[in-house]
């Protein structure tokens, strides 16, 4: 499950990364003044950061929650292993007393 989001990180970080520099790169070769270039990458700038700051946010809410998930699932599963010990060694006491 870790190599997967990993990969999914991956992945998400070179589209990113990619769009940036496409976008740099078409902003330079734009036939604009040095000031409009600035300003036009000044914008995508403050974009792609709000961009890239919501999808880590949401990242990190679904990374929680499957958190969450799987420690709810852990309790549960040694609750019922805590139970089924219990029985077994109720049965061995009863065994061993007759």
């Amino acid at each position: 499950m870790n190599d997967r989001n990993n990969n999914i990180i991956f992945v998400i970080a070179a589209f990113v990364l990619g769009g940036l520099v496409g976008a740099g790169i078409a902003l330079l070769m734009a036939p604009q003044s040095g000031q409009e270039t600035r300003s036009v990458i000044r914008d995508k700038s403050v974009e792609l950061k709000d961009k890239a700051v919501g999808t880590a946010e949401d990242l990190a809410n679904q990374t929680k929650s499957r958190v969450s998930e799987i420690k709810h699932q852990g309790e549960e599963m040694i609750d019922k292993t805590k139970d089924r010990v219990e029985s077994q060694v109720e049965t061995a006491k009863k065994s061993m007393s007759y």
